[in-house]
């Protein structure tokens, strides 16, 4: 559910699924890069155009999911108060993040192993599966590594934190008003200026310095959080909340201009020419270059995710059923989609074709599977009431009697 004083929004239902989606594609595109970078599998056919895609998308896609959590959560948590908001993360993230590494973790070690047995041209499938289920027997270990679920812990995190800052604020009624005041007039401000980018690419670039490598880490190796990721997704998180506390002011910060435009291309540029260094330590200017990727990955960040905003708000203002079902399909599809993306990798990495052509086909297939699978199995049954709050009648496998609906939860 996506609103703002009773109506609904669809434009952010449209920028959550593409975040979502974008994230698939992200993953589908790295078996094409034309160097070994330690993913399940290598294919045939690479193309330099991939490590540019996979710099800019990975730059802001999953700060824009963080920052419309934010705003859904500040939205879920006044209107529904403090026990619904509790058992809403539970029921929506908490469970998922159990039993979809219960589920993913052995299909994602038996792909990991597939795929290093198909490029030695020895890939024994049987063997692999047992291997992926066996992989169960080592729990708690390795609980948080090698899925893609890592999201859903720290947001978790994240979310129990915003609870209990705010609740440490509201023991003082004054100081409480006082640093609302003060964080709803830098908010608004971040949201009109148009060159706001350029002063938050600058703790932006501080946390960013912090990071393993250049740009975001994926914290998907440890159940200890990781500082840094954590401060730049919770920074987010925290946007997207205050920027519910003042009406339209969403629609301020994701003004289209083209000086947003113009900063978001410059800074681009900069990033990708700047990215060819990070393996050079001996160079002699090695910690200004970093520092100058550094704030032009943060304006990359924040103008993507603005911009991304406006043009969702630009080309789906109006109410579109298709984009909800995208919007309520999204959840599933981002959490299942990894396995079939592997798996699909290893088929395609062998064949004669161009990567376009694969990448294509891999994420089609994969879009397209995880969406039948969505309808005819999980959108109107219980795991369905879990992702998307209720379960909802069926679009393509139409039951021949009415679907009974269930209060949300």
């Amino acid at each position: 559910m996506s609103s703002l004083n009773g109506n609904r929004l669809d434009y952010l239902d449209a920028v959550r699924g593409y975040a979502l989606i974008l994230g698939v594609i992200f993953h589908a595109s790295l078996s094409f890069m034309p160097i070994f970078i330690g993913w399940a599998v290598m294919d045939i056919s690479t193309s330099a155009t991939i490590p540019v895609f996979a710099l800019i998308s990975h730059s802001f896609r999953m700060e824009l999911f963080f920052l419309i959590a934010g705003f859904f959560s500040h939205m879920t948590f006044h209107k529904q108060g403090l026990p619904s908001f509790v058992k809403s993360r539970l029921v929506k993230l908490a469970i998922p993040f159990v039993l979809g590494w219960l589920i993913l973790r052995p299909m994602l070690v038996s792909g990991w192993i597939m795929g290093a047995e198909s490029m030695r041209g020895d890939a024994n499938i049987g063997g692999a599966l047992v291997q992926g289920i066996t992989s169960l027997s080592e729990f708690p270990n390795g609980f948080l590594v090698g899925t893609h679920l890592w999201f859903l812990y720290y947001l978790l995190i994240i979310s129990a934190s915003a609870l209990l800052l705010r609740y440490f604020i509201g023991l003082s009624q004054s100081f409480k008003y006082n640093l609302a005041s003060v964080a709803d007039q830098v908010v608004a401000w971040l949201s009109n200026n148009p060159f706001a980018t350029l002063v938050v690419a600058i703790p932006t670039a501080s946390c960013l310095w912090f990071m393993d490598g250049w740009g975001m880490d994926t914290p998907d190796k440890s159940l200890i959080p990781s500082v840094p990721v954590t401060v730049i997704y919770g920074g987010f998180f925290l946007f997207g909340w205050l920027l519910h506390r003042q009406a339209g002011l969403i629609e301020h910060f994701a003004r289209l201009t083209w000086t947003k435009l113009a900063l978001c291309i410059v800074a681009s540029i900069f990033a990708v020419k700047l990215s060819g260094f990070q393996g050079q330590l001996a160079h002699p200017q090695y910690d200004l270059i970093k520092v100058g990727f550094l704030l032009s990955y943060g304006i990359v960040m924040w103008s993507l995710i603005s911009l991304t905003i406006g043009i969702c708000k630009r080309l789906f203002i109006r109410t579109s059923k298709l984009i909800r079902y995208v919007a309520d399909s999204a959840y599933w599809l981002y959490l299942i989609h990894l396995p079939v993306v592997i798996c699909l990798q290893i088929a395609f990495a062998e064949l004669p074709l161009h990567w376009s052509i694969k990448l294509l086909s891999i994420c089609t297939i994969a879009i397209l599977l995880s969406i039948v699978l969505y309808d005819a199995l999980i959108r109107s049954t219980f795991v369905g009431a879990i992702l998307n709050g209720k379960r909802k009648p069926r679009m393509l496998f139409k039951r021949s009697r009415a679907v009974k609906y269930e209060a949300p939860l």
